[in-house]
């Protein structure tokens, strides 16, 4: 089997799709592994510990690509019209496809059933036991919370520690947490090992307890409602209008005695919830600082803007865009750790070729696009390229 791995293109990524540890691991599997040259340069893996991992190396994408079976992205392919070079042409009918491939934004899952692609999208892995290893959101969220509270302590005039000095004391600083996931989760825990005194939102009465075994307060708005907020998937649910305007009071009062806020809340293919409103950043101390990890969809934070950092009503907003790609050399790592656990699904153990079986629930979570058709429930289903698809069925039956 070959496995091509190609340089991330879209501005603001770092990371890579493979490392060295994981080629390595590849190539004692017996696969054949192709990198494109440049390919872990921003994420600190030169090629020649690419090739002394035993993967092909090649300046030329196309070359990258040419004859194999499998392509390993972090973001989804360029396609045409969006600048620079266009990746999903290189990509020949019944390529399998993985990475974070956006599926909520856009057209492009329709683009890989045009293309004849067989495409996986690990945004969607399930959060069961049996995929905890390829958790690609919880491995880059982990990231995101740490970096967030760094990025925090970057634009803050202060220390975060208190600090008793002959001078005089410096009190520690204050941090309120909006959701309590992996990022926000982790995002306490940095921000308490730096000494700031922490507090926490998230409407999930279940993360109650992780929140303050973090050594952080737990703010509640209705513990009633709390216990039926949450979805199978373990993400929060969508709230009654009453209880978001009591949210709503709830934030807006512990705002005014904090210093830092870090905003990660999130509904997967969803805008962000509106959590800090231009009246709350109104009324916050002169000098706080918002960081705001979910302005990629809209933001937690209404004046937030993506990629930005802004200074609104004495209060700096940070929005970086792609955050873990901040912290790209782990953030790779981690992810490529996430594809090869998942390439193991996909690879018949004694053949060590592809082989899929759609009835394992985390191949038909995953599963976007075969044989010219939308096959993902979530994304219509709709067949739109007959002839790929008799062609994928007869190459099925030869084999």
């Amino acid at each position: 089997m070959r496995i091509a791995v190609l340089k991330e293109r879209r501005p603001a990524e770092a990371r890579v799709a493979a490392s060295p540890d994981t080629v390595k691991k590849m190539v004692a599997l017996g696969w054949q592994v192709a990198v494109e040259e440049g390919a872990g340069a921003a994420a600190a893996f030169p090629d020649q510990a690419y090739r002394d991992a035993g993967a092909e190396l090649s300046a030329d994408p196309s070359m990258v690509v040419f004859g194999v079976d499998v392509v390993l992205k972090v973001q989804r392919p360029l396609g045409p019209g969006e600048g620079g070079l266009d990746e999903l042409a290189l990509l020949k009918s019944g390529t399998v496809l993985i990475g974070l491939l956006a599926p909520y934004a856009g057209d492009h899952v329709t683009r890989f059933a045009a293309a004849g692609l067989t495409s996986f999208t690990m945004e969607l892995v399930p959060r069961i036991t049996r995929a905890q290893t390829m958790d690609v959101l919880s491995s880059q969220a982990n990231l995101s919370g740490y970096k967030a509270v760094l990025d925090a302590a970057a634009e803050f005039g202060h220390a975060f520690p208190m600090m008793m000095t002959a001078a005089g004391t410096i009190p520690p600083a204050r941090v309120l947490v909006l959701g309590a996931g992996v990022a926000g989760l982790q995002a306490i825990a940095t921000a308490r090992r730096l000494g700031a005194i922490v507090s926490a939102f998230d409407v999930r009465a279940v993360v109650k307890e992780q929140v303050q075994s973090l050594g952080a307060v737990f703010i509640e708005v209705d513990a009633a409602a709390a216990r039926d907020a949450e979805t199978a998937g373990g993400y929060a649910k969508e709230m009654s209008e009453d209880y978001r305007r009591r949210q709503a009071d709830k934030i807006h009062e512990t705002l005014k005695k904090q210093d830092i806020a870090i905003c990660t809340a999130l509904i997967p293919g969803r805008p962000a919830p509106r959590l800090i409103t231009e009246a709350m950043v109104r009324d916050m101390k002169p000098g706080s600082v918002i960081v705001d990890l979910a302005a990629e969809q809209g933001g937690n934070c209404e004046l937030a803007e993506h990629g930005k950092i802004v200074t609104r009503h004495g209060v700096r907003i940070v929005a970086h865009a792609n955050v873990p790609s901040r912290v790209a050399a782990d953030a790779s790592s981690l992810y490529a750790r996430n594809l090869l656990a998942f390439l193991s699904l996909l690879v018949d153990k004694e053949t060590k070729q592809l082989k899929l079986d759609r009835a394992d629930e985390i191949i038909k979570a995953t599963l976007l696009t075969t044989g010219g058709a939308v096959v993902h429930e979530l994304f219509g289903g709709a067949v739109l390229r007959p002839a790929a698809a008799a062609v994928a069925a007869a190459a099925s039956t030869a084999a």
